[in-house]
């Protein structure tokens, strides 16, 4: 008899979309990045996805020495698999984003598959008079964003860090994002199983709509057939009717404050376990189980916690 699938749950705990001002649960400083991560973990999450910030202002920070003191407390308190960011904050250069996942060497890092225009400015009227940073206001407002990816930047991510054993979660923001996918996989350049996470609901991607998430695992199934896991991203308020549809559906989900700031309508999350509670809850309710992180690094081919540089 075959064995139940586990749905894997990965925790994005801070992020870069949104800011400290938006809700004082965010957490910013190493040590409250490193406690909710390990609060995420207990509550079940398999993956952590870790950016790092600035604690003076909480911009985002994206030296490899920002990432080092919660690393290394996140490895000492929990097995879970740590996911280093390359995406960073879409206003920075490829090089920039690199660092981190390039000096510490993790089981995971995400890589965003193509350009795109990031739109974060409908954001600002919600938010605009709790905003305490300029760079804040100026980040949001920023009408001119182009989160670049080019077909060469992705290629440098994915030979950089492919030579680490580090493998990816591949974050596809529309459909051209897994073709663009498609081509180095049938190039050779990245090998099944394929974690492809398929985001939803941000501005400047594809949209939210049950349709949008039907659209793109129907073009996943045919790109890549069994040579990859699906796993979904709603943004704000999207976030847990997405991840009902992609359990349901036998997929897995991410959520955490990165991704969105809310438990409910008008209801700040106070924690990044909280959300990871929600997306359980609704898991288990299926009838369903979560992985565990050792479950996780079979299903997705992980080098293993022992071979990372934390």
């Amino acid at each position: 008899m075959a064995k139940p699938r586990k749905t894997i749950i990965t925790c994005a705990v801070t992020g870069a979309i949104h800011t400290p001002s938006m809700s004082e649960y965010l957490p910013v400083s190493a040590s409250e990045i490193a406690e909710a991560a390990i609060g995420a973990a207990e509550a079940g999450a398999a993956i952590v996805h870790l950016h790092a910030r600035d604690p003076q202002d909480g911009r985002p920070d994206q030296t490899p020495e920002a990432f080092e003191p919660f690393l290394r407390v996140i490895k000492q308190r929990s097995d879970c698999v740590v996911n280093i960011t390359t995406g960073g904050a879409p206003t920075m250069t490829i090089q920039e984003r690199i660092r981190p996942a390039a000096t510490w060497k993790p089981e995971v890092a995400s890589l965003n598959m193509g350009t795109m225009n990031f739109g974060l400015f409908p954001m600002l009227a919600r938010f605009e008079n709790s905003l305490k940073h300029q760079w804040e206001r100026d980040y949001l407002s920023n009408r001119d964003i182009v989160f670049r990816n080019t077909f060469g930047d992705i290629e440098h991510i994915l030979t950089t860090l492919g030579a680490n054993g580090t493998r990816f979660e591949f974050e596809c923001y529309d459909t051209a994002h897994l073709y663009n996918l498609k081509h180095f996989f049938d190039a050779g350049i990245v090998k099944g199983p394929l974690f492809i996470q398929t985001v939803f609901g941000l501005m400047g991607g594809i949209g939210a709509h049950p349709e949008d998430v039907m659209h793109m695992k129907r073009t996943a199934d045919r790109l890549f057939g069994d040579n990859y896991r699906w796993s979904v991203l709603g943004a704000g308020k999207n976030q847990m009717a997405i991840a009902a549809m992609s359990a349901a559906m036998g997929g897995h989900v991410r959520v955490g404050l990165e991704d969105s700031l809310w438990n409910g309508p008008g209801q700040l999350a106070k924690s990044n376990a909280e959300q990871v509670n929600r997306a359980r809850q609704i898991i288990e309710g299926l009838g369903l189980e979560i992985a565990s992180p050792d479950e996780a690094r079979e299903i997705l081919a992980l080098k293993g916690a022992d071979q990372v540089e934390f």
